[in-house]
């Protein structure tokens, strides 16, 4: 597919040479060091949850909160500037991620808390396959994916299906056990068919009747055999999915990776690599 997006500024090209690839040693160095201002912020977020650390050194972590939220709001502006398609780099994974990133530090300015969700920093983390040029891991990475989109819409059958009868058995023992044994409603039988079924057990609710405890038993044992189907499928989708190499480099329009290393075109949007 030809390319036909506008000419790239020259600046536009720089800028994503140093924040999208890791081939340059500007490259590497820009990535590596996301990498440790990303790790620095997590940890900062984590030691802010210790009650005794937080009442010590509560501002300074503020301070570094903030700082690295502006960070990484900056860098997410260049991340958009620099792809000549910046709704499509926004809505992929690592844009969603991005923003993610930054955006739990503002909420908190209107709800006391979200702060705590800044941890989603961490799968930032996952750029490391790629700039240390891993990509072996990348090629792994992909293959799983794959594995997972082909084998989506079965084992979607299968979770209607399990839903389904775990609906079946919880009114089935709201009517064995009733009230008296905990079951004092429909929806409070499908939880406690949910717990058993994927074999938790609670505790918290268990019948009394003997029928009910044969019709416990039966769950049971059904959720062993419930819990291998899933497995099962994912097992067989890995085994057809061919493995092969995969480049490094992102695609300056739409910020994709995970392309061919004969690659000359972008797999998702057309542009030319």
């Amino acid at each position: 597919m030809p390319d036909s997006s506008p000419t790239f500024a020259p600046w536009r090209h720089q800028l994503h040479e140093v924040i999208f690839e890791a081939d340059t040693p500007a490259g590497k160095a820009f990535d590596v060091a996301l990498l440790v201002a990303i790790l620095l912020s997590v940890l900062a977020v984590l030691l802010e949850s210790v009650a005794a650390i937080q009442a010590v050194y509560g501002f300074p972590l503020l301070v570094v909160e903030w700082f690295f939220t502006a960070l990484f709001t900056v860098e997410y502006i260049l991340r958009l500037l620099c792809v000549r398609r910046p709704l499509r780099y926004a809505v992929s994974f690592f844009g969603i991620v991005d923003l993610l990133a930054v955006l739990p530090t503002y909420l908190s300015l209107f709800v006391s808390g979200t702060q705590s969700l800044l941890v989603i920093r961490a799968l930032r983390l996952l750029r490391v396959f790629r700039v240390l040029k891993l990509s072996h891991f990348v090629g792994e990475a992909a293959i799983l994916r794959a594995a997972i989109h082909a084998s989506m819409r079965k084992i979607l059958v299968f979770l209607g299906t399990v839903l389904t009868l775990m609906v079946i058995v919880g009114t089935l023992m709201y009517l064995i056990e009733g009230e008296q044994s905990g079951f004092t409603s429909i929806p409070q039988s499908v939880y406690w068919a949910v717990v058993t079924m994927t074999t938790v057990g609670y505790g918290d609710i268990a019948p009394q009747t003997p029928l009910g405890k044969i019709l416990a038993s039966i769950v049971m044992i059904v959720g062993y055999g419930i819990i291998a189907v899933p497995t099962g499928i994912m097992t067989v989708e890995l085994a057809d999915v061919r493995k092969r190499a995969i480049s490094t480099q992102a695609c300056p329009n739409c910020g994709a990776d995970g392309h061919d290393p004969d690659a000359r075109f972008c797999k998702f949007c057309g542009a030319r690599l």
